[in-house]
């Protein structure tokens, strides 16, 4: 195996499978002995901002720009954060808007990720074929590996 720095995506949504999600991509990058050192990127991805209806006078501010928001994101980057600094991995985080696969793909081939951890919610056959799957569609399209973690 070699033992070359790694660069990893972990998709967050604050859910317990992200949660797990985020544990696993921690793991594999504090299990590099090297003295390059594996990093994790935290990225959550947003919906785009709300469209407002006729009904609505005022449009609704995006969800980083209302007061809760810091502890909101402390709160879903939580179980990251802590497993990271307890294993002592760098990490950066980062909040995007926009589809899922898209986004987490396009961020993977900006920043050069080497892998990418993303939870599977197990959703039957129907359901992936009526709503789609953000983990089928990461697979599909990303240019490089990504694990899955049920």
């Amino acid at each position: 195996m070699l033992t070359l720095s790694k660069k990893i995506l972990v998709a967050i949504d604050g859910s317990p499978l992200s949660d797990k999600a985020a544990e696993e991509a921690v793991r594999m990058a504090s299990g590099n002995p090297s003295h390059l050192q594996s990093k994790v990127y935290g990225l959550l991805v947003l919906p785009n901002a709300t469209k407002s209806t006729f009904t609505d006078f005022v449009p609704a501010k995006p969800i980083t720009e209302q007061a809760q928001w810091s502890e909101l994101k402390d709160r879903i980057f939580f179980v990251l954060e802590k497993i990271a600094a307890e294993e002592h991995v760098p990490l950066e985080t980062a909040v995007v808007y926009g589809n899922p696969a898209t986004e987490m793909i396009r961020f993977a081939e900006k920043m050069g990720v080497d892998l990418i951890v993303i939870g599977s919610t197990g959703k039957g056959f129907l359901k992936r074929k009526l709503l789609g799957s953000v983990s089928h569609q990461v697979v599909k399209d990303a240019k490089c590996s990504v694990y899955v973690v049920r």
